[in-house]
């Protein structure tokens, strides 16, 4: 599956929005998921093929050309116009899907494998906390739009600075929490764990949602978990990337370091 590049936005200097359209997205069918995303494939430069391309012929390639996946969440989808929006973290001419995205123009084409998900809002749970960074962001949003009127939902948001803010809409109760990377005092995984510590949550059970960074989010669900005995059960909880590894070097740990957060609460 393939689609056009419709539009391209620039949300914040670190995050950019890519619209995608035309008949290659005619057989995508959407998840009921908020977290729903797909496998974009990009082709490195210099390989022998461009999308869209037949994804078993560029699996034999030369391990250099063979295309780079990267899951991506779909921030949304557009049934009357069968056209979807994702959002990009930039930073500079760093990485495939980064780097793709900054110099996408309209026309360009994007293949993906998908889509797929896993998590949706619990419309009854009692209140909601959601806790990311910028390639959380697109779930947490999409997350907020379908909340009930009258909900109260919880945000920790992690971002380079106040340039990087987004407005947040919902029809709940959104109180939203950022936190800097670039703040003079710096910012540690027990830095986000202290800003959750601090809000003044109500009683009750939150559904959670916690995605972003390894190291910070471990120590969220240490402290979700074994402090306030959120259930496993009513949390999504998981590592998106990891500070100082590639995608490939965080792919090939991640398995082993998720089974050892697991074990610890």
């Amino acid at each position: 599956m393939h689609g056009e590049v419709i539009e391209v936005e620039r949300l914040t200097p670190s995050l950019v929005r890519v619209v995608l359209g035309g008949p290659g997205l005619d057989g995508c069918q959407p998840t009921p998921y908020t977290d729903q995303y797909v496998n974009a494939l990009f082709v490195p430069d210099g390989a022998p093929y461009a999308a869209p391309f037949d994804l078993d012929a560029a699996r034999e390639v030369a391990p250099e050309h063979r295309p780079k996946g990267r899951r991506y969440t779909i921030r949304w989808w557009a049934p009357a116009s069968r056209t979807l929006a994702i959002d990009f973290v930039v930073h500079g001419d760093v990485g495939y899907a980064g780097r793709w995205a900054a110099n996408a123009r309209p026309g360009d084409l994007l293949q993906f494998v998908g889509p797929s998900g896993g998590y949706a809002p619990d419309p009854a749970a009692p209140w909601y906390l959601m806790v990311g960074d910028e390639s959380a962001l697109p779930a947490i949003a999409a997350s907020l739009d379908v909340l009930p009127a009258g909900a109260i939902a919880y945000v920790v948001a992690v971002v380079d600075d106040a340039r990087c803010e987004l407005s947040l809409d919902s029809p709940a109760d959104v109180r939203v929490t950022w936190l800097h990377r670039h703040a003079a005092s710096g910012l540690t995984p027990d830095t986000l764990v202290a800003a959750i510590r601090a809000l003044d949550l109500p009683d009750g059970q939150p559904d959670v949602f916690v995605h972003g960074e390894a190291a910070e989010i471990r120590a969220v669900r240490t402290f979700l978990v074994a402090e306030r005995g959120v259930p496993r059960e009513q949390s999504s909880i998981s590592p998106y990337w990891r500070r100082g590894d590639t995608d490939e070097a965080w792919r090939a740990v991640k398995r082993e370091w998720v089974t050892e957060m697991l074990a610890e609460a």
